[in-house]
């Protein structure tokens, strides 16, 4: 019963969090979607063809369960995953993405959790895994990227939020009265630290001549 219930339930966010980063494309001209939003280039439908690329290697390769989907050998990784060509369309890629979750889903239903796998680029003696081991991974993998995916998003435009039913309406001015109250805080925080970074060592004197620490 546990296990039937620890599936279904890492199974569940798996599916959320899928469905949540695919959202952070929505209404996004081209350029936007594509362009490089952080010093080391990261971007929106980078990161979304990067998570179909791990979903298909470790729900299938792992579990001698090849993906449909074509994959270099993951020797020759050259982090051609992390971002879009211009002859790949988005459509393309959120559709790869897509049979992916259908692939990962099969390998997900017909395994049991202690079914065993084998990762060859995990060093030894990790490479030996389960499936419970290879959800908990995947799912953290595509958490951590859909988060990513949001505070770009929000860079983008200011859209905000995990699921398209939970999403409010932007105002401006409440923002900033929040943002300001966080900086006065962040401020004061820092304030206080200078304050207390004074040596213990330093002397001060004594209104009667003498001296203390």
């Amino acid at each position: 019963m546990i296990d039937e219930f620890a599936k279904h339930n890492l199974h569940g966010r798996l599916r959320r969090d899928r469905e949540a980063l695919l959202w952070k494309l929505d209404g996004l001209s081209e350029y936007d979607a594509r362009r490089p939003l952080t010093g080391t280039g990261t971007n929106l439908l980078g990161l979304v063809k990067h998570v179909a690329s791990v979903e298909a290697r470790y729900f299938g390769e792992v579990f001698d369960r090849l993906s449909p989907e074509p994959l270099p050998r993951w020797q020759d990784h050259d982090g051609s995953d992390l971002w879009a060509t211009e002859d790949e369309t988005r459509d393309q890629i959120i559709e790869s993405y897509r049979r992916t979750w259908e692939h990962s889903d099969a390998t997900i239903d017909g395994l049991a959790l202690d079914a065993p796998g084998h990762v060859p680029w995990w060093p030894e003696p990790y490479s030996g895994t389960n499936l419970f081991a290879i959800m908990v991974h995947v799912l953290c993998e595509t958490n951590r990227h859909a988060g990513h995916a949001d505070i770009l998003r929000e860079g983008v435009d200011g859209r905000v939020g995990m699921r398209p039913e939970h999403e409010m309406q932007i105002d401006e001015d409440a923002r900033a009265v929040y943002r300001a109250k966080i900086e006065q805080a962040a401020r004061s925080a820092a304030s206080l630290t200078t304050w207390k970074a004074v040596p213990c060592d330093v002397m001060f004197e004594r209104h009667d001549g003498g001296r203390e620490r």
